[in-house]
């Protein structure tokens, strides 16, 4: 009885990740060579440029999700690359001219900047959602030329400690198995959702169709795991080192947060809304790190900010 659960089970794993790779290989991503190396990415749209910048376990997928979570059905150019250490977008190397090679998100700003031309874009909005915070930042501090406004979604603003035992279990065990993540991802479902920062509480109120969002697209959006951890690993690590201007910060800015968040605390978003000159901040008082039950809200809000300065 058991080979045949370890069998069925087994089955299933190699079925979801068949589905993944045929995914993130159709997903309409390429891949371009900057001063850091390839980056990956995805250009989808004919209207506004929009940087959309993916949170931990993503990939350019993330990205483009992301992109519909806040910005809806409306006319954007999304482009979305896949951070360093993400699918098809290596860490660069460590080794030579550390000006030149780094993994830093201050790097991973100036790769976007690359991007952008070849790209033949001069301006964007920017969209940082969760890790995806750091980098958005940067490329506002360094290439505010390029900036139009900033969007930070349940970002990180501020230092966070180093890793403790348990992180580097996360990090360096769960994050490389691609078949326990799975197996917990479809067997232990609302666990995972708590860990990704949604408390029973806001589980409860969810939507039949928020319920299916979550197990149909964002949680199967993180598969394969195992080609995100290296990014996972590598912000981790980088969440130490930030200190930034952020009174310099010169283009309009809206940041969100929810104040029942797990995953990133509401306190990142308050330390943005007290150093970003005339940045709108907007609290709510549930929603977890997506923001569930206020999708709708986000877009609105969005949309306003991109409509006055675009």
């Amino acid at each position: 009885m058991t080979a045949v659960i370890i069998i069925y089970l087994y089955q299933g794993y190699l079925a979801d990740m068949a589905f993944a790779q045929d995914r993130i290989t159709k997903g309409g991503s390429q891949v371009i060579n900057t001063t850091y190396g390839p980056l990956e990415y995805a250009d989808l749209g004919q209207g506004y440029p929009v940087l959309a910048l993916h949170g931990a376990g993503g990939g350019y997928d993330q990205g483009l999700i992301i992109s519909k979570m806040f910005l809806g059905d409306n006319d954007f150019r999304v482009i979305a690359p896949s951070r360093f250490g993400f699918l098809h977008t290596p860490l660069p190397d460590s080794e030579g001219n550390s000006n030149q090679k780094s993994s830093s998100f201050a790097a991973q700003a100036d790769a976007y900047s690359d991007l952008l031309d070849k790209l033949n874009i001069k301006k964007v909005a920017v969209v940082g959602f969760s890790a995806g915070g750091p980098s958005s930042i940067e490329f506002a501090l360094r290439h505010p030329d390029k900036t139009s406004v900033l969007v930070l979604v349940s970002a990180v603003i501020h230092q966070e400690p180093p890793m403790g035992f348990m992180d580097d279990i996360i990090h360096y065990g769960f994050f490389k198995s691609d078949f326990a993540f799975w197996l917990v991802a479809k067997y232990f479902q609302p666990q995972l959702i708590s860990f990704l920062g949604m408390t029973p509480e806001v589980q409860a109120k969810l939507t039949p169709d928020e319920r299916y969002w979550l197990s149909d697209t964002l949680i199967p959006s993180m598969f394969p795991i195992s080609q995100r951890q290296p990014g996972m690993a590598n912000d981790r690590i980088n969440f130490i080192l930030i200190n930034y201007p952020l009174e310099q910060i010169n283009v309009p800015t809206l940041v969100v947060h929810a104040k029942d968040d797990t995953l990133v605390n509401p306190s990142h978003s308050l330390y943005a809304a007290q150093k970003i000159p005339n940045a709108k901040h907007i609290e709510f008082d549930s929603g977890g790190h997506v923001l569930l039950l206020h999708h709708q809200d986000v877009k609105s809000a969005t949309m306003d900010l991109l409509t006055q300065h675009t």
